[in-house]
C-alpha cells in the first residue's frame, strides 16, 4: 500500500514518459523519383520526395537501412514537405525532444546548394501550426545526427519536415538528405 501511494504521489513528476514512433522513420522503401515512403504523405500541392539512393546522381549509402528521403528547394519558390500524423497528440507546454540525421547531396541532379530543414507541428493534415526547429544550412555531405528540442504550444497531431532556403531570401535550386528519425520523447525534468 505505501509503495502504490508513493507511485501515484511522484506520477506526475515524471511526465509524459511514453516513447512516440513514426512509422518508416528511416524512410524504407524502393528507390524511386518522386514518391511517397510508406507512412507519409504529401504536404505541398503537385511535388513530392525521393526515395534514394539510386535516382538523380544521388548514391550515397543511407546511415540506417537502404534508403532514405531526399527533399529539394527550386528557384521558382516551391519546395518539398512531407508529413505524418502521430500516433499520439504532442501536448501544449511540454517539452518534446527527438533526433534526426540529415545530409546534403553535392550531385543531386541540379540541386546542389545547400539549404535548411524546417519542422512543423501541425494540428491537421499539412497545416504548419508550429515551427518547431528550423536547422542551420545543411553543408555536409556526410551524415551527421541532430538533435531537435522543442515545446509545443498547443496540441499537435502532424510532424512535417520541409526542405527550406538558405540565407539572404535566396531561392536556390538545394536538396536535404533525411534518415534514421528516432522516437519523439518528453525531455527529462530536472
Amino acid at each position: 500500500m505505501r509503495r502504490i501511494f508513493f507511485a501515484l504521489l511522484f506520477l506526475p513528476l515524471l511526465g509524459n514518459t511514453q516513447n512516440i514512433y513514426l512509422i518508416n522513420a528511416s524512410f524504407e522503401g524502393e528507390p524511386q523519383d518522386a514518391t511517397m515512403p510508406v507512412g507519409w504523405h504529401a504536404c505541398e500541392p503537385g511535388t513530392t520526395p525521393d526515395i534514394l539512393p539510386g535516382h538523380w546522381g544521388v548514391y550515397q549509402e543511407a546511415s540506417d537501412g537502404d534508403t532514405y528521403v531526399g527533399l529539394i528547394t527550386r528557384d521558382d519558390g516551391s519546395r518539398e514537405s512531407i508529413g505524418q500524423r502521430l500516433k499520439e497528440s504532442l501536448a501544449p507546454k511540454s517539452c518534446f525532444k527527438f533526433t534526426l540525421d540529415l545530409a546534403r547531396a553535392g550531385t543531386y541532379s541540379t540541386y546542389n546548394a545547400p539549404i535548411r530543414l524546417r519542422i512543423w507541428g501541425g494540428k491537421t493534415h499539412g497545416a504548419k501550426t508550429q515551427l518547431l526547429k528550423e536547422t542551420g544550412i545543411i553543408r555536409h555531405t556526410f551524415w551527421k545526427t541532430y538533435e531537435i528540442e522543442f515545446t509545443a504550444t498547443d496540441h499537435l497531431n502532424y510532424i512535417i519536415l520541409e526542405a527550406y532556403y538558405g540565407d539572404g531570401g535566396q531561392t536556390p535550386r538545394g536538396n536535404v538528405l533525411i534518415d534514421n528519425i528516432s522516437a519523439i520523447k518528453a525531455c527529462p525534468r530536472a
